[in-house]
């Protein structure tokens, strides 16, 4: 995972090339215009992240905050992390269903999407699912999973 050393947004997207910038730009821009109330842009794990505050949510397993959307350029590829779908299993197939409709076979890791080209992604439906979650839900989630977990 190629990782940065930027400690804000701009410099992120500025220490980027400017074919990768442009899709990272475009990217940010669909998740910031879907986030809901309570998520904050910040830079962290080494990528864009849109987290759950510690002063929402402190009593996380590692005291970092909860990653809710990560985004990064890689050395080869993009990487899209929607954590509240791995988390979902509808959401999930809502996802998988919404690249069968394009007819794109998505590359998935184990909790990213990787990508190169933004026409690689269901623009509409990510927007749909990133919207659909506040942070509240996605804290009680998470709880639960943790809770399974015990």
């Amino acid at each position: 995972m190629v990782s940065t050393t930027t400690t804000t947004p701009s410099d992120y997207l500025a220490s980027l090339a400017q074919d990768r910038r442009e899709i990272i730009s475009a990217l940010r821009d669909l998740i910031l215009q879907n986030l809901p109330e309570g998520y904050q842009e910040t830079i962290n794990w080494g990528m864009l992240s849109y987290e759950v505050p510690l002063e929402t949510y402190p009593d996380t397993y590692n005291k970092k905050p909860l990653n809710y959307i990560g985004l990064a350029a890689q050395k080869n590829y993009n990487s899209l992390y929607l954590m509240s779908v791995y988390q979902n299993p509808a959401d999930y197939q809502e996802l998988m269903d919404a690249f069968d409709a394009m007819g794109v076979k998505p590359d998935i890791g184990k909790s990213c999407i990787r990508f190169k080209k933004l026409e690689q992604l269901p623009l509409d439906t990510i927007s749909r699912l990133i919207a659909k979650t506040s942070v509240q839900k996605f804290v009680n989630t998470v709880k639960a999973l943790q809770n399974k977990k015990a």
